[in-house]
């Protein structure tokens, strides 16, 4: 066995989180593709996210899949909100097809690296798989927002800076409701 590889590393790909980078301008349109996976998406928040992406307001990081033959596909993402008091995460999403991969792990790790305010997320409620991924990932539920998606509540969730539980071993399953 190869002791370098990490459990669902891509051949070739040591370091896990080498497959989370920031956007690029050539990502815009496999981004919007994924989002259509969210039950709620808002295809203006992640056009800011990428058009602040690098500055202060808005970032968004990608998880990208390479191929054998060396080509790079855009498989996930995190559009993150910057505010002086927090960072929020206003979407997750993998692609089905790469799910239970560890890239949301991934993505979420990525988000509360070097941040030095909590980051926060809203989930639907009902949405079993992505909040007990949240709580693996170190991630709180902190307060429950009635009819926040219409007729469906939501949960807030809070993980604070210098907490090391951050990223844990295992499968992600989830794509966040908002």
């Amino acid at each position: 066995m190869d002791h370098d590889h990490h459990r669902g590393s891509p051949p070739g790909h040591a370091d896990r989180s080498s497959r989370v980078r920031p956007a690029r301008p050539g990502d815009s349109l496999p981004l919007h593709r994924l989002q259509r996976y969210l039950t709620d998406p808002s295809p203006a928040l992640l056009e800011y996210g990428l058009t602040a992406s690098g500055s202060a307001g808005g970032t968004v990081l990608v998880s990208a899949a390479i191929d054998e033959d060396g080509a790079e596909s855009v498989v996930g993402y995190a559009l993150l909100i910057d505010a002086p008091e927090t960072r929020h995460l206003a979407e997750l999403v993998v692609d089905p097809a790469v799910r239970r991969e560890g890239r949301a792990r991934e993505l979420l790790a990525a988000a509360r690296f070097g941040v030095d305010t909590p980051v926060t997320l809203l989930v639907a409620a009902g949405n079993e798989a992505a909040r007990s991924l949240y709580t693996s990932c170190g991630f709180r539920p902190v307060e429950r927002l009635p009819e926040e998606y219409g007729d469906r509540d939501a949960i807030r969730y809070r993980a604070d800076p210098g907490r090391d539980d951050a990223v844990g071993e295992g499968d992600s399953t989830a794509s966040d409701d908002g």
